[in-house]
C-alpha cells in the first residue's frame, strides 16, 4: 500500500515539522492519504505509512468517521475509504467560483469555434457530473445545468471517464452499475461495454452514438493531469441532422487543444 500514498500527506503528518504538528492538520493529512490510496486501506496499513501509533490513529478515525468524512468498506471491520462528505466537499471545491469562470470563458471559445453545444463533466459514483455547459445559439436543447447527472455507461464523456480508470476500480464501478436502456443503440451488456471501455482507452476519445438520446451524438476528449491521469472530460454534442457523428469525430484536435486549457483549472 505505501507505494500508493500520496508523498505530500505523510511529509505534512511528520512530527519533525513543528508547523504541521497539529490535530487538524495530522487528519488532513490522513485524508490526503486516504484520497491519494483510492482504495480501502487497512488500519494496520496507514499505522505502518503514515508512522503513527494504532491508537492515536483510531481515535482520528473514530472521529472523521463520526463526521462522515471517512467510512469503514463495507465486509472489512478496519479498511476505511473517504465519505460521503468529504465527496461532497470535493465536488463543491471542483465548482467553486473561480475556477468556473475559468472554465467557462474555455467553453465559450471551444462553443464559438465548434458552433455546437460543449461542456465539461466529471466522474461522480457511477454518474457523470456537469461541472459546467454552455449551449450553441440552436433551438434544440437538452436541459442539462452544472450540477446535472447522467448515467455514465449512456454517454460519451461517462464511457470516457469510466474507460480512463484502473481496471479493477472499473469493473467494480461497473459491477454497481444499472445499466438502464434509454434508446435502441445504449450499451446495456456488461461484456459488449468493458469491450467497448477497451477500445476507448485504446484510443483516447469516445462517442455516443445516439446511445442517451436518439437524434443526439457527442464526442468526448479526456482532461488529463500532469502524471496523465483523467480528471474530467470535455465534450461536443449536436443532432445528427445538423452534424452527424462523423462530422463531430472531425472537432477531435480543438476539442484536445481545449482539454488541455481545462487542465490548468484543476
Amino acid at each position: 500500500m505505501g507505494d500508493a500514498v500520496n508523498d505530500a500527506a505523510i511529509q505534512h503528518d511528520s512530527p519533525t515539522d513543528n508547523k504541521a504538528d497539529t490535530p487538524t492538520l495530522r487528519a488532513f493529512a490522513l485524508l490526503e492519504y486516504l484520497v491519494a490510496a483510492d482504495a480501502p486501506v487497512s488500519l494496520a496499513d496507514m499505522a505502518h505509512d503514515i508512522q503513527m501509533p494504532k491508537a492515536s490513529l483510531h481515535r482520528m478515525l473514530g472521529s472523521l468517521e463520526a463526521g462522515g468524512l471517512v467510512i469503514r468498506e463495507p465486509g472489512q471491520k478496519n479498511a476505511y475509504v473517504i465519505g460521503p462528505r468529504l465527496a461532497q466537499l470535493s465536488l463543491g471545491v471542483m465548482m467553486q467560483a473561480g475556477a468556473r469562470r475559468m472554465r467557462h470563458a474555455i467553453l465559450g471559445r471551444l462553443v464559438a469555434d465548434l458552433g455546437e453545444t460543449c461542456n465539461l463533466t466529471m466522474l461522480h459514483e457511477t454518474e457523470v457530473l456537469y461541472l459546467d455547459r454552455m449551449e450553441a445559439p440552436w433551438p434544440l436543447r437538452l436541459d442539462l445545468k452544472p450540477g446535472s447527472h447522467v448515467p455514465a455507461h449512456s454517454s460519451a464523456s461517462g464511457k470516457l471517464l469510466l474507460a480512463m480508470l484502473p481496471r479493477e476500480q472499473r469493473s467494480a464501478l461497473l459491477r454497481a452499475m444499472k445499466l438502464q436502456r434509454f434508446t435502441p443503440n445504449t450499451l446495456t451488456d456488461p461484456e459488449l461495454l468493458e469491450s467497448e471501455l477497451d477500445r476507448i482507452a485504446h484510443k483516447g476519445i469516445a462517442v455516443d452514438n445516439e446511445e442517451f438520446v436518439l437524434g443526439i451524438a457527442c464526442v468526448a476528449a479526456p482532461v488529463l493531469k500532469d502524471d496523465g491521469s483523467c480528471i474530467a472530460a470535455v465534450a461536443v454534442h449536436a443532432p445528427v441532422s445538423r452534424t452527424s457523428l462523423s462530422k463531430a469525430l472531425e472537432f477531435v484536435p480543438r476539442l484536445q487543444e481545449a482539454a488541455k486549457e481545462l487542465a490548468s483549472t484543476f
